[in-house]
């Protein structure tokens, strides 16, 4: 009998530190990539349909989700978004990125070593052929080009609003504050996000940017009548998306935390 209860013993208390090793914080953490498959993601590239893949813009491969250019001849204003396939409101969202390589033949200047994690956006079946970005809020990515200053881990607005400080501020793209991240280096973002009340943006643990208020409202290039009809509405919910806007990315560790 006693050597029973003292192997059931052994027993309960590898299974209690298999526990605690795999879930250290305690937290419901859920990775959004599924192996080598793009389950559970729907592919929108500027005048293609929603689900369409162009040129295999948007790959997985051990775990890292990349943007690539390969097949590409020049970038033609190819903007594209992979969404995930679940709407949000309040989470904190997590991953590792890294720009690599050169940006394609015909990418903007403006386009270079930037990408972008767009929160609270439109379905992408709701998309127009032509446009270019969902109406989001963009949690805008910029590597350094190796001489200037180039903080990330902004915000952009395509068809939003937010306000900083108490008030609501219409420039496109606001700055943060965090550091400058040049070369092929992978830096960590966390991203917290309570409906439309607030939003706070983190590189590798450190606050960098937070909004609040976040409502429909300017400049859209596609479905415009709907849109303008719906400007100064709450923005509560949305979906996930990464960008793809000529210049080669990677995405690993792509997690979710529902609040």
């Amino acid at each position: 009998m006693r050597k029973y209860l003292l192997l059931v013993s052994v027993v309960s208390l590898l299974f209690s530190c298999k526990s605690i090793k795999t879930n250290k914080t305690g937290e419901p953490w859920v990775n959004l990539l599924e192996g080598n498959s793009l389950k559970n993601w729907t592919v929108k590239i500027r005048n293609h349909k929603a689900g369409e893949n162009y040129k295999n813009t948007f790959r997985v491969k051990d775990g890292v989700l990349a943007v690539n250019y390969g097949e590409y001849e020049k970038f033609d204003d190819s903007f594209g978004h992979i969404f995930y396939n679940k709407e949000y409101s309040n989470y904190k969202f997590r991953m590792d990125y890294r720009f690599i390589g050169d940006q394609i033949e015909g990418g903007a200047a403006w386009a270079l070593r930037n990408s972008g994690i767009m929160i609270h956006c439109e379905a992408p079946e709701n998309m127009g052929l032509q446009q270019k970005f969902p109406v989001s809020i963009e949690v805008q990515l910029l590597g350094g080009n190796g001489t200037d200053e180039r903080p990330t881990a902004n915000v952009c607005t395509p068809g939003t609003h937010v306000d900083i400080d108490g008030k609501q501020d219409k420039t496109h793209c606001i700055t943060s504050s965090s550091e400058t991240f040049h070369g092929e280096q992978w830096v960590h973002i966390e991203i917290e996000v309570r409906n439309s009340e607030i939003v706070s943006h983190k590189i590798n643990g450190k606050e960098v940017l937070s909004y609040t208020n976040t409502v429909l409202g300017g400049a859209v290039d596609a479905n415009k009548t709907y849109w303008k009809n719906k400007e100064g509405e709450l923005l509560k919910k949305g979906y996930i998306s990464l960008q793809s806007e000529s210049h080669p990315i990677e995405f690993k560790n792509i997690q979710i935390l529902e609040l």
